[in-house]
């Protein structure tokens, strides 16, 4: 592999992880966010107006920091990784306030 398609690689590795992990980092962020609500006492819709407001920063800060971040390998796990480990959380947390 030359030079210039590895390059093209990583910056190809970094826009699908801005994008698709920053979306999974958000989308566990906010799925956490609403069941912890929820756990206090929130109403519904209210936790998740709050969560979806602020899911927008999130992904926003995840999106640039994809692109400042040393390592592309980093930004895949935390993004991606985080992601899946806060809706694990929320789920298993929505069974537990459910009984």
């Amino acid at each position: 592999m030359n030079s210039l398609t590895l390059q093209r690689a990583q910056i190809v590795s970094r826009i699908a992880a801005s994008l698709l992990g920053g979306y999974a980092f958000a989308w566990g962020f906010t799925t956490l966010g609403i069941v912890l609500g929820l756990g206090l006492g929130m109403p519904y819709g209210e936790a998740q107006t709050l969560l979806f407001l602020l899911a927008f920063l999130v992904f926003l800060v995840s999106f640039c920091w994809a692109f400042a971040a040393k390592s592309s390998a980093r930004v895949w796990a935390v993004l991606a990784g985080g992601g899946a480990a806060m809706t694990g959380v929320a789920w298993l947390l929505s069974r537990v306030l459910a009984s």
